[in-house]
């Protein structure tokens, strides 16, 4: 049997006869008792399965728990001096002819690190697994190799945790902005995350790239952000879900990921001071995520830099790290960058849990249908008007008008909208102090709730069982100084 089709619990309800590559036997008792068997252990996996499901608070902790792990970007934009490869470069390049993962899992053990994150699939859409979605992976190159299999296999021996790197942008196959994203699309994208989730045992993190970014322009409802999210979770339960490009959410909780992130490399910086969510940080040991021809001979990052101003203190604000070493155009890990983790190891011991990662909301999964829909509100001060509170940018706001002494805000929806959560986020925390929540159906208003805004910061969450809305209104009573709403986000329920 293919180590690949090991987790595959469907290959126990095979066919048993003498053409089963899982079992042969022409003996029909043995059969009905082995079928029998096979299937009875089937429902033992799926029961175990279910039973093992741990609660997200539990997977954010022992994520935070791994503490320090490898980063590995590694394909077709090796074999070029651009990250952002051409699309249509032919997989022929592909070919790291001393390629040897155990490599990569010595060097990652010796920095004491507890994981590896690999980058399946970058923004180009070259997949460095044996998938049968397209001809544009490894198996189309002269190697012919399934890397991630191998890499896989060399970071389990080490005991070592399992996580991918996956971009939705992809621009080879065009699954990018201004184009159709036709279901063919969306299919493929779920065919390929249940390969990788379904050939290669448990996987602890999906990280999720080119989604929702200005960069990428690929939105959540063009590419259904619950819809795999609920994939994800469908397959394997337990696989946290990470969006890298979550910049421009506020920090106070976690918008469509269940670790917040920060890509350092990009200027996100996370507050080791005043941050309470799980999370993650990621970084480049060399200047970029790809090798490039001078990282032999160039400087790389001041490991006790990183050691003492990044891992120690993100650790201890419940921020795993992550170390990205790019392995060259061999398939293997230049000297200076295998002596440098050496020297991390050196420097810091991982001696697991550190700190208890404190409850937080739910993450916001759920498409925002208030985005960009007609809103009206009470009088504004000068131009922040109306539309900046549902314009999908967390840096302007709605301003009420000093002058107002009950202000209120509403937006319009379309005509009977499923509704269960509306989240307010503030300019400036503390300003709410007081307002209640209404909504509109066949022209009656009726409360969702009325009292002191809950101390949530910056970000105010109300989850609410489901009711059917034309409109939804904010009732501001009480402030302290002039009300200021950044975005006022209504969620339906996701429906399957």
């Amino acid at each position: 049997m293919k180590q690949k089709q090991k987790y595959k619990i469907v290959s126990v309800f095979a066919p048993i006869n003498e053409n089963n590559p899982y079992i042969r036997t022409k003996n029909t008792d043995i059969m009905k008792k082995t079928k029998w068997i096979l299937s009875a252990l089937a429902l033992l996996m799926a029961f175990n399965m279910t039973a093992q499901t741990k609660s997200l608070h539990q997977l954010q902790q022992e994520f935070v728990d791994l503490r320090l792990g490898l980063f590995v970007h590694f394909g077709l934009p090796t074999f070029q001096e651009a990250d952002w490869t051409d699309p249509d470069l032919s997989p022929a390049v592909f070919n790291p002819k001393k390629l040897d993962c155990n490599q990569w899992a010595d060097a990652a053990e010796s920095a004491h690190m507890k994981f590896v994150c690999f980058s399946a699939k970058h923004h180009a859409g070259f997949c460095m697994w044996d998938t049968k979605t397209t001809d544009y992976s490894v198996m189309s190159s002269p190697q012919r190799r399934d890397v991630i299999k191998e890499m896989v296999d060399a970071f389990r021996k080490k005991g070592m945790q399992i996580m991918f790197h996956y971009s939705i942008l992809d621009t080879h196959h065009r699954i990018r902005a201004n184009l159709p994203f036709t279901q063919d699309k969306i299919n493929m994208i779920k065919e390929q995350l249940r390969e990788l989730l379904t050939n290669y045992g448990p996987i602890n993190t999906i990280m999720f790239d080119g989604w929702d970014a200005p960069w990428g322009r690929i939105t959540y409802e063009d590419i259904s952000f619950p819809e795999i999210y609920n994939f994800v979770k469908s397959i394997q339960p337990n696989c946290l879900v990470m969006d890298l490009n979550g910049a421009k959410y506020p920090q106070e909780a976690l918008f469509y990921t269940d670790i917040r992130c920060y890509e350092q490399g990009a200027g996100q910086k996370i507050s080791a001071d005043k941050n309470k969510l799980p999370a993650m940080a990621c970084y480049p040991l060399q200047r970029t995520w790809f090798w490039k021809k001078s990282f032999p001979t160039d400087n790389l990052k001041s490991i006790a830099t990183l050691v003492n101003e990044n891992i120690i203190p993100y650790n201890k604000a419940y921020c795993t790290y992550i170390l990205n070493s790019a392995p060259n155009r061999d398939g293997l890990m230049d000297e200076n960058a295998i002596a440098a983790l050496k020297e991390l190891g050196e420097m810091w011991q991982n001696t697991g849990h550190m700190v208890d990662v404190p409850p937080c909301e739910a993450p916001i999964i759920e498409h925002n249908i208030a985005l960009f829909r007609p809103c009206e509100s009470s009088w504004s001060d000068d131009m922040m008007i109306m539309d900046f509170a549902n314009d999908d940018d967390f840096s302007t706001a709605w301003d009420s008008s000093p002058f107002v002494e009950k202000p209120f805000w509403e937006v319009a929806l379309k005509d009977n909208s499923s509704i269960n959560m509306i989240v307010i986020t503030e300019a400036k925390a503390g300003c709410l102090q007081k307002y209640s929540l209404e909504y509109e159906i066949d022209g009656e208003w009726n409360e969702l709730f009325n009292g002191n805004a809950p101390n949530q910061g910056k970000v105010k969450i109300h989850r609410f069982d489901t009711v059917h809305a034309d409109k939804v209104r904010i009732n501001i009573h009480e402030s302290n100084g002039n009300p200021r709403i950044a975005e006022f986000g209504v969620y339906e329920p996701y429906k399957d």
